[in-house]
């Protein structure tokens, strides 16, 4: 959960991406409070301070904490919001809807505080048998667009569910239409993914930590009416609006990823109101964000040897063909050589070290996507950065013309609110270095680095680790993946155990999340889940 490598969102085909380029078109939220304020920004100048205590080590105490749920009546001066009827209209696709739905910028003082509009899409169910209701999905992120995946998910989720729920999505707030957060132009976005991730020397951590100030800075200079009001408990109760306007008694509901996170925050906060949530690729909302990034930062090292594997068997391999670990000795060698001679690239953006590392990070969510890395490395072996920095961009959600979605922006504001930083300064990030390495040792060190920018962010965080429970929810599945990079295995065991109502699914292969991604297995348990309410058995695992 960092800026520069955050828990992604699941991926999905850019044939989707283009199709719904009319759907997106024709779901803006509007005017709202964050455009107005916004309007006449200017990019960000100088740094924002920050002074904090230095990390620690271990969980917080607050991690033995529970979240609790709110009361079960919907107070008064909130009922306008739950009382408020959707414009639906037509996206521009076929059996899609939009609409704008309303919420308060600031729950604790809904009457004062002025409102903002989050764009919200639906397909109903297409039939035949009876209907069960909305299913709201969410990819993660925090970032990630909601209505961008649900098309996918529409389309892509077995179509026994298709044909029995809604689908319906809600772009959480600060994200993609929902009165995005912003915090850099285009070309600060590249020179920003560009810097140094693994500096050497005093000079490059001053640029670093000067380029994670500015980020900040800029955030808090764009989207300042915003940045304090995007948490993942605002979202949870954002979801819980949209779940009474959809005219369902309870949330039904798949996520991935930091959706899991989302899912679980709502059961926790609503656990009456729990209906069937699938929470796949879990997070562990128990542990703080050292911890976090550490452990996904063994989540990547256990992704990468997998591909490793793979690949020196294939006569093609650019990483040799004698071992997983001569594999990943090659591979530190190109880090290396791109550290000191970034590689052209055809563009005016050559592929410098951490551009060429988040090209290979972006490769490990998807093992459909190694093919593409093996050619990707041929052509750095060749002296071509392209291949990678097409990967890169795509990680960062940038497109040809050279613009950014706002997946970055929103991820560093969600993450810094919802758990206090995992460091305060350069000095932190130099002391857990060795325990980064040793949990990763290809990418620890760009990835305990990428975990500064909360540090230096101007607002406080407002959650903390906390143990989910939602006692007296209905049955919740989780579902973890035992080799995914992002979120590893031992999250989704730890979050099943958490929930009161907890069951694990679990899938012993690759990549990030399982659901609706190959395994009949795994979609025929899920489905059974979804359609009648039935859990796996215990112990149940997927190959």
């Amino acid at each position: 959960m960092h800026s520069k490598h955050p828990t992604r969102p699941l991926r999905f085909p850019a044939t989707v991406i283009a199709v719904t380029g009319l759907l997106l078109s024709a779901c803006s939220g509007g005017t709202g409070h964050q455009a107005a304020a916004t309007a006449s920004a200017t990019p960000p100048s100088g740094p924002a301070a920050a002074a904090a205590p230095a990390p620690s080590d271990t969980a917080s105490p607050a991690a033995t904490a529970t979240l609790a749920p709110l009361p079960a009546a919907t107070p008064a001066d909130l009922e306008p919001y739950y009382k408020q009827k959707l414009a639906w209209r037509s996206c521009g696709v076929p059996e899609f809807e939009c609409a704008a739905m309303k919420v308060p910028l600031d729950y604790a003082h809904p009457v004062a505080a002025d409102d903002l509009k989050l764009a919200v899409a639906r397909k109903k169910a297409a039939g035949p048998g009876k209907r069960l209701g909305s299913l709201l999905v969410n990819p993660g992120g925090p970032g990630g667009s909601a209505i961008d995946y649900l098309q996918y998910a529409a389309s892509g989720y077995p179509a026994a569910v298709t044909a029995r729920y809604d689908m319906a999505a809600v772009d959480p707030r600060g994200v993609a239409r929902s009165e995005p957060v912003k915090c850099l132009t285009d070309k600060q976005m590249d020179a920003y993914t560009a810097v140094d991730s693994t500096p050497d020397d005093t000079a490059e951590t001053d640029k670093l930590a000067a380029a994670d100030r500015t980020f900040a800075a800029g955030c808090k200079k764009m989207s300042a009416g915003l940045i304090g009001h995007v948490s993942t408990v605002d979202s949870a109760r954002d979801m819980d609006v949209m779940r009474q306007l959809l005219g369902d008694a309870k949330l039904n509901y798949v996520g991935k990823s930091y959706g899991t996170f989302l899912g679980a925050t709502y059961a926790g906060l609503f656990p009456q109101r729990v209906g069937r949530l699938v929470l796949d690729g879990a997070m562990d909302p128990s542990v703080n964000a050292l911890e976090s990034s550490r452990a996904q930062a063994g989540g990547f090292e256990i992704a990468f040897n997998a591909f490793a594997r793979d690949c020196v068997k294939r006569s093609d391999c650019p990483l040799g063909r004698t071992s997983a670990a001569d594999a990943g000795t090659r591979l530190d060698a190109l880090f290396a050589r791109l550290d000191k001679h970034p590689l052209p690239t055809g563009t005016e953006r050559p592929l410098s070290e951490a551009l060429g590392t988040t090209g290979v990070i972006a490769a490990m969510y998807d093992q459909e996507a190694w093919p593409a890395l093996r050619g990707a490395l041929i052509s750095a072996n060749k002296g071509d950065g392209a291949p990678l920095l097409q990967l890169s961009d795509s990680y960062y959600e940038r497109d040809d013309a050279g613009k950014y979605s706002n997946l970055m922006y929103a991820n560093a504001a969600v993450n810094c609110l919802d758990l206090p930083a995992a460091f305060h300064s350069p000095a932190d990030v130099k002391k857990a270095v060795p325990s980064f390495r040793a949990a990763s040792p290809h990418f620890g060190t760009a990835l305990a680095w990428s975990s500064l920018i909360c540090g230096y962010w101007p607002l406080a965080a407002t959650g903390h680790p906390e143990r989910i429970q939602a006692k007296g929810a209905a049955p919740i599945l989780v579902v973890g993946t035992i080799r995914d990079p992002a979120t590893p295995y031992a999250w989704a065991k730890s979050l099943a155990a958490q929930l009161s109502s907890g069951h694990l699914l679990t899938y012993d292969g690759d990549g990030h999340t399982a659901y609706a991604r190959g395994s009949t297995c795994i979609d025929t348990a899920v489905n059974a889940y979804l359609l009648s309410g039935t859990v796996p058995p215990s112990g149940k695992k997927c190959t």
